[in-house]
């Protein structure tokens, strides 16, 4: 595709693009009971879509697969541009196209950009509470995992730069996993304190591996702002994204890795070259290269859907729930619920799944050794599977005393 191709404007995504994803071998709706022990839960974990993508994305796949020809394939420039033309729209952020490099998902690039930038026993820091294959990461590479928490004043999540700076002074840490936008949090991080976190790394020449994925879906005028674009930090950073979360495409393990330093792009290539990482799959460069070319009217319309399952949830739960905390959803399509004026850390399971049926991410999933009441909620679905899971939340606490954890 040499031309912008847009979808089609007219989308009505609750009713034409809503789907049934129950037997289809998706991790979210089949894989319940090798996650939480049975089936039969209302999925809300799993950071998918319960939408079809977008129509140009389904008609690129359709053309290349009726050529039927799945061979040796070269990466078409037309992925490169449409990746460089959306950046710079979208983000204001100019990518030179031999600045990218190709991970099979953000997740495998984390993997690779640690065994790439540090060696074993090196300790990487995390903001936490974080996406826990963050942790994962540092653990499953022989890395020691230094976590520094985020300050939480009535569920709106800030940076303690004191602390973090300490964390990396005490543990002389060498490479800092962000997260922007902020998952499990929400927030998008302001340029400021970008800003303030690059200039601590700087001072004690800390590696930042940037994890952007969410960086399309922000709402009420935040913006996210990548964090090579705050200063000149070329040489000591790089940043992961991937149309995966904005198009709902996590199955074409297709992402981007942006490495502005020269240097940095030959050790990663190093580590590439040395584990004989191939090129990713014709159908996710055709897949990624369609939805930045003609998917944007999609997306405008999906975050429409899911800032209202979010106003819903939120209304919902201030009027029947008013001791719940939710916290404000900056960016990501993900909520983030505290029940603990309800709930003690030894009864979340038993209430919000064998009580109320559902199958959400539990907070303690997002620290380091620690019990919690938080939940994480997908608001990337139906409208209607965002009121049953308030509904019951509702029945089943609204009865209850609150009570504060000891």
């Amino acid at each position: 595709m040499n031309e912008t191709e847009a979808c089609v404007v007219e989308i009505d995504i609750e009713k034409d693009y809503t789907v049934e994803r129950a037997g289809t071998n998706s991790t979210k709706w089949d894989g319940l009971k090798s996650r939480f022990g049975r089936d039969g839960l209302l999925p809300l974990w799993v950071a998918d879509m319960d939408f079809k993508a977008p129509e140009c994305v389904r008609e690129a796949i359709a053309r290349l697969n009726g050529h039927g020809v799945y061979g040796y394939h070269m990466v078409p420039d037309g992925y490169y541009r449409a990746f460089i033309d959306w950046e710079k729209r979208r983000h204001g952020y100019e990518v030179k196209k031999e600045w990218i490099r190709f991970t099979a998902g953000v997740v495998s690039g984390l993997y690779w950009f640690i065994n790439a930038m540090t060696q074993k026993d090196d300790a990487c820091l995390i903001l936490t509470p974080c996406y826990y294959p963050f942790m994962d990461a540092v653990r499953d590479t022989g890395r020691k995992l230094v976590c520094c928490d985020l300050v939480n004043t009535d569920g709106y999540y800030t940076i303690d730069f004191e602390k973090f700076e300490e964390a990396i002074r005490a543990n002389a840490v060498k490479m800092f996993l962000l997260c922007s936008p902020h998952n499990p949090v929400g927030r998008v991080w302001t340029k400021e304190e970008l800003r303030n976190l690059l200039e601590i790394c700087k001072k004690y020449g800390v590696f930042v591996l940037s994890d952007e994925i969410h960086q399309d879906i922000t709402f009420g005028g935040h913006k996210n702002i990548p964090a090579a674009a705050v200063g000149d930090y070329d040489n000591m950073l790089a940043i992961l994204t991937s149309a995966s979360k904005t198009f709902n495409l996590a199955g074409m393990k297709n992402s981007f890795a942006v490495i502005p330093d020269e240097a940095v792009r030959s050790r990663f290539d190093r580590f590439v070259k040395a584990n004989r990482i191939a090129r990713g799959s014709v159908f996710g460069y055709a897949a990624a290269e369609a939805a930045y070319r003609g998917g944007e009217p999609w997306l405008e319309k999906v975050l429409e859907v899911i800032a209202g399952n979010d106003a819903y949830l939120r209304d919902e739960l201030a009027s029947k729930l008013p001791g719940v905390t939710v916290t404000p959803l900056e960016g990501t399509y993900l909520v983030w619920i505290d029940l603990g004026a309800y709930v003690r850390p030894a009864e979340l399971r038993e209430i919000v799944q064998e009580q109320c049926g559902l199958a959400v991410d539990y907070g303690e999933w997002f620290f380091e050794n620690r019990t919690d009441t938080h939940i994480r909620i997908n608001l990337a679905t139906s409208g209607k599977n965002i009121e049953t899971a308030v509904q019951r939340l509702v029945e089943a606490l609204g009865g209850g005393k609150e009570h504060k954890i000891k």
